[in-house]
Order: C-alpha cells, then sequence, then structure tokens
C-alpha cells in the first residue's frame, strides 16, 4: 500500500481473520537434511501425493548449499522467501495472493489502520512489469508527479527488470526524510523520465469533502478505505445535507482500496435494502453481504467517480451502487481486484494472503481482472492532474469551470441536468 507493501496489499481489501491459523508450513526448506526434512513435513501432516515434491525441494536446497560458489550468498531465510513467493506465483493470481515477511505485514497492518511511512504508491506486478496502481492523496508520490498507469523501470537508477516484487519494495522502502529516485514509464507515449521522491511520515485521510465553486453540489472523496471511513463518509453526508446542497459527487479515483467491512459500511450510506456484494467460494457457493441498515443518504442524486486506480474496496462500493441503480458510474474502467483475501500468519511471523472467495456484484457480475466499466466513459490524458477537495478552495467558480478534470466537470454536468 505504500511503496513497502507486496502487490496485492497495495489494493487492499482484506478480511483480517477473526480467527487465527498458525500453519505448521515451518517451510521445510529450511532444513538441509533431506531425511530428516522428510520425517518432519510426514509428521506434520502434508498430503501423501505432495511428500515426492517436498523431497524434491530439499534436494534442491541441499545442491545449493553443498555446491554454489559464492557462499556469502546462501541467505537461508532470503531462500525461503523465494521459495514461499515462487509458490505464490505459481497460483497464477499475479498481484493478488502474496507472502508477507513481518516487516510487510506490520506496515500492511499499519495501512489499514491509516498509518504509513513511504512515499505513497500503490503498486502491483502485472505482465513481469512493476505497474502504479495509485499514489495516494497528498503522498510525497503525488505532489512528485507519479501518475496511475506509469511503470517503474528503475529505483536509484537500478533496474527492477525480473526482480520480484519484495525486493522492488525494499530498494523503495526507507526512513522518513530520505529520498528515493524512481525510473518511470509513460505507458502511453513511451516517454521516461526520473522523479527523485522523499520519504515521509503519510497522514492518510480516508474522506474529505467540498462544496463545488458556483454549485449546489458537493464533491465527497474517499482515497482510501482504512479504518473508521464508513464512519466518516456518514458524518460527511450529514453534513452535506444539513447545508441543503443537492447533490453528491462520489470520487473513488485512484482509491486502491482498504478494508472490506469498510467497504460494505461506505455503500450502505445510499442505500436501504439488497446487498454490497456476493461472495462466491471456490465450491461456487455463493453468500451475500447485505446492506447494513441506518443509511443517512439514499435519495440525494449522485454520482461515481472511477479509473483505473480505483481497485478493491472501490469496485465494490461502485459495482453495488451501479446494480442498485443508484448511481451513475463515470470516468475509466477500473483495475479489475475481484477477490477477498484472508490472512493465514505462518510461524516466523510472516503471513500467506491467499484468495479464498470471489467478488461479485449485486447482481452476480465479476470484475475480477476485468475492472468495472464506466456507464459514461470520460478518458483523461496521462498526467492530468485530478482536482480534489483540498485543491478547490482556491478555485472561482469560473477557474473551477475550466479545469483541466473532465471527469469531474462531467459529474458536475450529469448532477446539475438531474436537477433541473
Amino acid at each position: 500500500m505504500s511503496d513497502d507493501h507486496r502487490p496485492k496489499l497495495t489494493l487492499l481489501s482484506v478480511r483480517w481473520p477473526r480467527r487465527r491459523y498458525l500453519l505448521a508450513f515451518a517451510l521445510t526448506l529450511a532444513f538441509a537434511a533431506g531425511a530428516a526434512l522428510d520425517r518432519y513435513v510426514l509428521f506434520f501432516g502434508v498430503p501423501s501425493n505432495s511428500v515426492a515434491d517436498f523431497r524434491l525441494m530439499a534436494e534442491a536446497w541441499n545442491v545449493i548449499h553443498r555446491y554454489y560458489v559464492d557462499r556469502g550468498a546462501l541467505q537461508h531465510s532470503a531462500m525461503t522467501a523465494g521459495a514461499i513467493n515462487g509458490m505464490t506465483d505459481a497460483l497464477g493470481d499475479t498481484g493478488h495472493s502474496t507472502y508477507l515477511s513481518r516487516k510487510m505485514l506490520s506496515r500492511a497492518n499499519d495501512a489499514v489502520h491509516g498509518r504509513l511511512i513511504g512515499i505513497g504508491v500503490e503498486v502491483q506486478m502485472k505482465d513481469r512489469q512493476v505497474v502504479i496502481v495509485a499514489p495516494l492523496d497528498d503522498s510525497p508520490a503525488q505532489h512528485a508527479g507519479v501518475h496511475p498507469g506509469d511503470i517503474i523501470l528503475e529505483v536509484d537508477h537500478q533496474s527492477v527488470a525480473d526482480l520480484p516484487m519484495n525486493q522492488i519494495v525494499t530498494r523503495m522502502s526507507g526512513h522518513p526524510g530520505t529520498t528515493v529516485v524512481l525510473t518511470l514509464l509513460n505507458p502511453k507515449n513511451g516517454g521516461k523520465r526520473d522523479l527523485t521522491i522523499p520519504r515521509a511520515v503519510i497522514n492518510m485521510q480516508n474522506v474529505a469533502w467540498q462544496r463545488l465553486p458556483g454549485t449546489s453540489l458537493a464533491h465527497l472523496r474517499v482515497g482510501m478505505f482504512s479504518e473508521g471511513a464508513g464512519g466518516e463518509v456518514r458524518k460527511a453526508i450529514l453534513q452535506i445535507k444539513r447545508i441543503h446542497l443537492r447533490g453528491i459527487i462520489l470520487d473513488l479515483r485512484n482509491d486502491p482500496g482498504g478494508a472490506l467491512d469498510e467497504a460494505v459500511a461506505v455503500a450502505s450510506q445510499f442505500l436501504t435494502n439488497g446487498n454490497v456484494l456476493l461472495e462466491k467460494n471456490a465450491d461456487g457457493r455463493i453468500k451475500p453481504m447485505p446492506v447494513l441498515p441506518g443509511a443517512v443518504g439514499p435519495d440525494i442524486p449522485l454520482v461515481v467517480l472511477i479509473n483505473s486506480g480505483s481497485a478493491s474496496a472501490s469496485e465494490i462500493v461502485a459495482g453495488a451502487l451501479r446494480d442498485a441503480h443508484r448511481a451513475q458510474l463515470v470516468g475509466e474502467t477500473t483495475f479489475g481486484t475481484g477477490t477477498v483475501l484472508s490472512q493465514f500468519p505462518l510461524a516466523d511471523g510472516s503471513a500467506l494472503l491467499l484468495a479464498v472467495e470471489e467478488w461479485l456484484t449485486p447482481e452476480g457480475r465479476s470484475f475480477w481482472h476485468h475492472g468495472i466499466v464506466p456507464d459514461v466513459p470520460v478518458a483523461l490524458s496521462h498526467d492530468t492532474m485530478l482536482v480534489i477537495p483540498s485543491l478547490e478552495q482556491g478555485f472561482t467558480p469560473e477557474s473551477f469551470r475550466a479545469c483541466s478534470d473532465k471527469q469531474l466537470l462531467k459529474a458536475v454536468s450529469l448532477l446539475e441536468t438531474q436537477s433541473n
């Protein structure tokens, strides 16, 4: 979620487990003796049809340990992490199911609670390239000019080609006050640029809103679905109603996700019945997640803004509001994160995040890998800076209408047409 995170923590709609699963995996690769390994693995119940595979891994471990010429490179913890990363990569759920070291897991938990240290970007491995999903609002990355879709070619002038994601984010991480240089590729025009970005403590703001200049409309932005986002949206809607504004533009652009429960809480502020999403498990069984009671904005006119940086929890909310015919979606197709991650702690304090269920919209539509297509497509150039509430206080009605954020202006036009 910041630059320190593994890929789809980066797109983080994670269900943090109410039950803890301590896997007795204790990765067998940490043992050097093949026979002892077999006994250990069998003792902990590895399926009989996997014994030969585990023996093969142990054999490879022993060969490397015995014959590899660079003895200083034989770091057991790094080899173990590499093996686990290889297993998750083999699932084909690139950028979502993943392995988190203890350090990464701690930072992921911090992000869910709104505490980050880094440059403030969501990254994901896509087609063997490291892609910026979204810079976080008011983060060093956003201020430096990082845009959704940018591809990271180098970190501190060293190529990241063919490096695993955990090594890339380690290179990007560091102490507040230090800097990192990212070499980025614009996929739309092939242009390359270097950005020097300071690392900082990032005080994440889930929710912000502002009355749009010269209108009776509110621009309500959810930058991330960290802890408390649902309550903040509820409070904002009540404030908007108190001053009798006639419509809300719910801005989910570049929102990489967050906690699943917060997505349900946010969508429920605009709905009175039905489901927010459906969850389909590996057996094909479908479980609905119903709308929570107590909506405070079920009738106020609503338009939702989305783009390629809208992922995970953002897609859940957008899909729920569209399927309920509650709002039109304006902008660009979303990222396409459509699975529920569950956390499985491992014995050394690290964890596996595994996709255990697929999200579907209330009408049963899958958006995994496909994204959600807007009802009203409006494209922006790659380098267009989005207008967010914190910037709007400096606009006059005339300068706002002349801004380059055509998605926001289209949403205003739609709502003004509805209210006339």
